[in-house]
C-alpha cells in the first residue's frame, strides 16, 4: 500500500491510517506514517534551533522541545478525546456553593494566609479584536486605568490593608512582553511586587504537510505569521522553566490564584483562600475551579462533569456533533468554568517534575494573511483539573466573572452600572436589581476608539435591561436609557441621540440628526 511521503496531508495520513485498520499489520503501518511525519518535524525544528542566537539557544531548545512533545501526542490521539457515555454531572459535594464557603468566616490571622498567595494574571493576548495596537491589558477601562493599573492596585490594595507581602506575576507572550515592560515602570513606587515570565512561543504548522511554517528563530519579516503563544495551558512548564514556583516555593508561597486579565471580576476572595489554607475535612484541596451558573449568553462555555472517577473540564470543542445540543442545555450542564482558579504550587512541580499533566489538545485552524491555512496546537489551563488530587468546584456568583472582550463589554463596565473602589468594581446599589443588561452594539462601534467617538459621556444605564445599537449612531451628553432601548440606523442613514435624551422601552429608528442652529 502506498504512504503519504513526510509532509503527508492531515487527510492523507488519515485515509492511510483507516486502510490501514483493515488490514492486518495496522499498528505497524500507523507506526511508519507517524515515525516518517515526526523525522521529517524534527529535521525542521533542528534547522531552525541552529538559527538561534547564542543568548537565546537554551530558551528556543526548551521551546521546540515542548513543541515536539505536543505534535507527538497530537499524532497519537485518534477521535473524539471523551466518551459521552463516559460524561457524568459531578457529585454533589464536589462543587460547592459559594455562600457554605463564606458562611466559614475568616480567622484572625488572615495576614499569614494571604501571604502564602501569588497572583497570576495570564497576560498573553492583545487588543487586535477591539481594534487596538499591543497588548489587551495596557486598554483603558475606567476612569483612564487600564487592566494591569486596576490589577495593581487590588493588590496594593491588599497589602496595604493586611500588611502583607502578595506578589502580582503575569505571564506573558512573546507579543506582549515588550510593551509591557516597558509600562511596568510606572508602579515601581507601589507596594506590589511584580514579576514576569513569557509563556512558550511555537511553530504554527502548515495544515497540508503537517511541517512548521517558519524557516529560522526570527518572528519578523516573513516568520511575524510564524509563531504562536500556545495557550494557557502552557502556564505550568513555563512558570516552572521560569525558575519562579522554585522561588515562591522557597519563600513559603502555597497557592497561585490564576485568571484573564481582561475578568475584571477576578479578584483576591479572601473566603475561598481560607478554604484553601484550613479545608474542613483536612484534607488539603490541590486545585480550585470557579464555576458559575450558565446563562443562555454562556452555552458555549466549558463544564465541570466527572469523568471516570475524576472531575474534568469539558469544552465545546471535545464534544461529538450529535451531542453539541445536550452540551448546551441549560438544563443538563448548568455552570461554566469562569478560568479563575486556585491551584497548589507543591503540586505544579510535583506533577510537572512527573510530566504528569494531562491536558486535552486544542486544534485551532488559522489562515494567515497570504492565504496559507496553517493549525496551532493549544491547551487550556483549566483541563488540567483531573491530574490534581482532592479538586474542588466552587459555584460563585456571576459578579466574579465580569470579563471584557468587545466594546459591549466595556461599555457596561464604564456606565455608572459599577463603582470602583481601589481597583475593584463592585454593582452600584443604585441598581434595583443584581443582572448585568444584555448589550449588544454593531459593527460600528467594534473598534475602541470608534466606540469613545460615539459616545459624548457614557449614557445612564442603571435601569437598563437590553440595549441594541446597529448602524451609524451616536450619543450627546448625559443621556439615560431605561428598559429595553433598540437603536436602527439603516445603511446610509446616520442616528445622533441628542444631549439629555430620556429612552426608556423605545424603538428608534430611520434617521435623526440634531444640527446646532
Amino acid at each position: 500500500m502506498p504512504l503519504c511521503s513526510p509532509g503527508l496531508s492531515p487527510d492523507c495520513l488519515k485515509s492511510d491510517l483507516s486502510k490501514a485498520m483493515s488490514q492486518d499489520g495496522a499498528s505497524q503501518f500507523q507506526e511508519v506514517i507517524r515515525q516518517e511525519l515526526e523525522l521529517s518535524v524534527k529535521k525542521e525544528l533542528e534547522k531552525i534551533l541552529v538559527t538561534a542566537p547564542s543568548h537565546e539557544f537554551e530558551h528556543t531548545k526548551k521551546d521546540l522541545d515542548g513543541f515536539r512533545k505536543l505534535f507527538h501526542r497530537f499524532l497519537q490521539e485518534k477521535g473524539p478525546s471523551v466518551d459521552w457515555g463516559k460524561i457524568q454531572r459531578p457529585p454533589e459535594d464536589s462543587i460547592q456553593p459559594y455562600d457554605k464557603i463564606k458562611a466559614r468566616g475568616l480567622p484572625d490571622n488572615i495576614s499569614s494566609v494571604l501571604n502564602k498567595l501569588v497572583v497570576v494574571k495570564l497576560n498573553g493576548g492583545l487588543g487586535t479584536s477591539m481594534g487596538c495596537k499591543g497588548p489587551k491589558s495596557l486598554i483603558g477601562v475606567r476612569n483612564e486605568n487600564t487592566f494591569l493599573d486596576l490589577t495593581v492596585q487590588q493588590i496594593e490594595h491588599l497589602n496595604k490593608t493586611y500588611n502583607t507581602d502578595v506578589p502580582l506575576v503575569l505571564m506573558n507572550s512573546f507579543n506582549t512582553d515588550e510593551d509591557t515592560k516597558k509600562i511596568l515602570q510606572k508602579y515601581s513606587h507601589c507596594r506590589v511586587k511584580i514579576y514576569t515570565f513569557n509563556q512558550s512561543r511555537y511553530p504554527r504548522i502548515n495544515k497540508e504537510s503537517l511541517l512548521p511554517v517558519a524557516k529560522d528563530v526570527s518572528y519578523s519579516g516573513e516568520n511575524t505569521e510564524a509563531w504562536y503563544p500556545p495557550g494557557h495551558g502552557d502556564i505550568y512548564s513555563s512558570f516552572y522553566n521560569s525558575g519562579l514556583l522554585d522561588i515562591f516555593i522557597g519563600e513559603g508561597k502555597e497557592y497561585i490564584f490564576v485568571s484573564n486579565i481582561d475578568n475584571l471580576g477576578a479578584t483576591v476572595d479572601l473566603y475561598i483562600l481560607n478554604h484553601l489554607m484550613n479545608p474542613p475535612n483536612g484534607k488539603p484541596c490541590e486545585f480550585v475551579m470557579e464555576v458559575t451558573n450558565k446563562t443562555r449568553a454562556d452555552v458555549k462555555g466549558g463544564t465541570l462533569t466527572q469523568y471516570e472517577g475524576k472531575l474534568r473540564l469539558v469544552e465545546i470543542a471535545q464534544v461529538p456533533k450529535a451531542h453539541v445540543d445536550e452540551f448546551k442545555s441549560v438544563s443538563k450542564f448548568k455552570i461554566f468554568n469562569t478560568n479563575n482558579l486556585w491551584i497548589s504550587l507543591a503540586a505544579v512541580k510535583r506533577l510537572q517534575e512527573k510530566n504528569a499533566i494531562d491536558m486535552e489538545i486544542i486544534v485551532n485552524p488559522k489562515t494567515l494573511d497570504g492565504g496559507l491555512n496553517v493549525i496551532q496546537l493549544e491547551t487550556a489551563v483549566g483541563a488540567a483539573i483531573k491530574s490534581f488530587e482532592n479538586s474542588l468546584g466552587i459555584n460563585v456568583p456571576r459578579s466574579r466573572f465580569l470579563p471584557v472582550k468587545t466594546t459591549s463589554d466595556l461599555l457596561l463596565v464604564m456606565s455608572n452600572l459599577y463603582s470602583l473602589n481601589a481597583g475593584s468594581l463592585t454593582m452600584s446599589e443604585k441598581r434595583e436589581f443584581p443582572t448585568v443588561p444584555l448589550v449588544k452594539l454593531g459593527s460600528s462601534f467594534t473598534k475602541v476608539q470608534d466606540y469613545l467617538r460615539r459616545f459624548e459621556s457614557i449614557p445612564d444605564m442603571l435601569e437598563l435591561d437590553h440595549l441594541t445599537v446597529s448602524g451609524d449612531v451616536t450619543f450627546g451628553k448625559n443621556v439615560s436609557l431605561k428598559g429595553t432601548v433598540i437603536i436602527i440606523a439603516n445603511h446610509g442613514d446616520r442616528i445622533d441621540i441628542p444631549p439629555g435624551a430620556v429612552l426608556e422601552n423605545k424603538i428608534v429608528s430611520g434617521n435623526l440628526r440634531i444640527l446646532d442652529h
